[in-house]
């Protein structure tokens, strides 16, 4: 698939049990994008319901969009591949469309997602996201993944890395959250990626083609904004790659 399909299904704290019979019915309801990450352990659950799909005849690989993430402990540049690699085949996939820095912060690698010290703050490893980057790339290179971007950078940290010397692959998205919704920006695009596990919302959030917002109510929403924010991770406030000491 060349383009990334408007609206994808969020699987973060989808539990184990459920995730699968959702990714079912949002194939069947024509969800094309699923956004995942090994962080949410449970890609191997998402991935049965991918291959249901695919072996029904619903739909075919090349029909979906399927994104993943690098998690922090494994930024280390010889552990990019093995990362890689795990999730693709939880997935039951041969390559993934997107993959993506999931922060751009390193932690200490080993098995605990949060390794912490003794105050309770995660303990940072010493990789600098650009050296992650080169590794991000190698995956390109060797059809591991078809495309690769970043997730929780701010507008500084992708400078940086768009000013990179010798960068071979731009990042083509920087997946943000907003309220309860994850997206991507892309250029001026915006994604939307909600999460549900219920039935009916499921179908419901995939309904938004046969509407437009008027000005009005674009600044009604806009209104909304509480400058909040559900994953502020503060035990990294102290990391040097922390991205959320500037606004955006």
């Amino acid at each position: 698939m060349e383009r990334i399909p408007a609206v994808g299904l969020g699987t973060w704290q989808a539990a184990p049990g459920e995730v699968t019979e959702a990714v079912k019915l949002a194939i069947d309801a024509g969800y094309r994008h699923f956004d995942c990450a090994y962080l949410y352990h449970n890609e191997s659950e998402v991935g049965a319901g991918i291959q249901c799909k695919t072996k029904e005849g619903v739909v075919k690989r090349k029909d979906l969009f399927i994104v993943s993430k690098l998690w922090c402990t494994s930024h280390k540049k010889s552990l990019v591949k093995a990362a890689c690699t795990k999730g693709v085949k939880a997935l039951k996939l041969d390559y993934l469309d997107l993959y993506l820095i999931h922060w751009p912060m390193g932690f200490k690698p080993g098995e605990e997602d949060m390794p912490f010290d003794r105050s309770g703050m995660v303990i940072p490893s010493d990789t600098d996201f650009l050296d992650t980057w080169e590794a991000i790339e190698d995956l390109v290179v060797m059809g591991l993944v078809k495309a690769i971007g970043m997730s929780n950078f701010n507008h500084e940290q992708l400078e940086r890395l768009l000013n990179k010397p010798n960068l071979r692959f731009k990042p083509i998205t920087n997946q943000i959250e907003s309220q309860i919704l994850l997206r991507f920006q892309i250029q001026r695009n915006v994604i939307v990626i909600p999460k549900s596990v219920t039935p009916k919302r499921i179908l419901e959030n995939i309904q938004v083609f046969d509407f437009e917002l008027s000005e009005q109510d674009m600044n009604d929403i806009l209104g909304l904004d509480r400058n909040f924010r559900m994953c502020r991770l503060p035990i990294a406030e102290h990391h040097k790659d922390y991205p959320f000491n500037i606004d955006y």
